[in-house]
């Protein structure tokens, strides 16, 4: 087993990585200088079907446990289960030295830390991840729910206590959700280690290349990254805002094409090929966006958009990115892989773009 320490303003913690990270649930609970009494485990219902008995195994009798079962899918991230999980709570009698767990993907996590973040105006919250993806959301302390005008629009910045990424609950991931976690694993290459990027294209020709020894690799350097990169500007006031990289499209795909039509995953990757093809406009000396396109191919992302999706409507929904100022968009944009920084661009130049990404 192996652990990266994230250190920010706020809060030092432990990311734990490895088969069997959930067993140290004890030793962090105990850690706690006034321990806990009482403990909501929020997750999901598929994850609730395989793992919730045995993370509530691993919990001292001494504690009472209550636990919220969502329904999966990117719509749990509403107001409405927001406000009923904060209800729950209050009904259940949670104190201020209660902890609430996040046990499931990136959507649970969300949900889960920003309850956590506002009840009782801030509670301690543990991370254990069961995807993929989570391996980039569980880190760094960004939680939020989503709005009818855009994905993580209320939420705020709060570090759990620890992150227990068990990497033995990867082995019942869905081939998407697989696909869709990897998605993150290559933007953390590509914004900031060229060397782990060719290792990518040379060892992981396909999905299905991703074996327990690759997947853990991919795993620690992607959260190694997000740990350097959150240690120096935990609110994102400027470098952080580097590992959005494909997500002002993303987003506005996930919108526009329905929350759970289009999983995270597969929206972001979509968004590196259009924000690399952008960068390749304004800076004429890079040339990657084919590359990308042969690796898009080979993992099964999507390279197009779908044809019922106006690019005007895409644009509108880019525009209310967190990063737009004054109703200018600013993206991501690629000066070199393992280089990249924030920039604004024209409405003309990304709807030149976008048409391009239809056939």
């Amino acid at each position: 087993m192996s652990k990266v320490k994230v250190k920010t303003e706020s809060k030092e913690y432990w990311v734990h990585i490895g088969p069997g990270a959930s067993e140290l649930l004890p030793d962090v609970l105990g850690a706690f200088n006034r321990e806990p009494k009482t403990i909501l485990i929020i997750t999901d219902d598929l994850v609730a079907k395989l793992y919730l008995d045995k993370i509530k195994a691993f919990i001292d009798q001494s504690y009472t446990v209550h636990h919220f079962i969502l329904e999966n899918g990117e719509s749990a991230k509403s107001f409405q289960n927001y406000y009923d999980i904060q209800s729950f709570a209050l009904e259940k009698g949670l104190d201020r030295n209660s902890v609430v767990i996040a046990l499931g993907g990136g959507v649970v996590g969300d949900i889960a830390g920003f309850v956590a973040s506002t009840y009782m105006r801030g509670i301690k919250f543990i991370q254990i991840p069961t995807t993929l993806l989570a391996h980039d959301s569980a880190v760094g302390g960004k939680v939020a729910i989503n709005h009818p005008l855009g994905k993580n629009m209320i939420g705020s910045f709060y570090q759990p206590e620890a992150v227990l990424y068990d990497t033995s609950f990867l082995s019942t991931l869905p081939m998407n959700e697989l696909r869709s976690g990897f998605a993150e694993v290559v933007k953390h290459a590509l914004i900031w280690d060229k060397e782990f990027y060719e290792w990518i294209k040379e060892n992981i020709t396909s999905l299905e290349a991703l074996d327990d020894q690759r997947l853990r690799f991919c795993i620690e350097k992607g959260i190694q990254t997000k740990a350097e990169v959150v240690s120096s500007d935990e609110t994102e006031q400027g470098l952080r805002a580097i590992l959005n990289y494909g997500h002002t499209l993303g987003h506005a795909l996930e919108a526009a094409y329905g929350y759970g039509e289009i999983t995270h995953g597969d929206g972001v990757a979509l968004g590196m090929l259009f924000a690399t093809e952008l960068s390749e406009v304004l800076v004429p000396s890079l040339d990657l966006s084919k590359e990308l396109r042969t690796l898009w191919k080979k993992y099964g992302f999507p390279n197009e958009i779908k044809a019922n999706i106006h690019p005007g409507d895409l644009l509108n929904w880019m525009k209310k990115d967190k990063k737009s100022k004054a109703g200018h968009i600013h993206m991501v944009l690629m000066q070199e892989v393992g280089k990249v920084q924030l920039d604004s661009v024209p409405d003309d130049v990304i709807m030149k773009k976008l048409e391009s990404f239809y056939k």
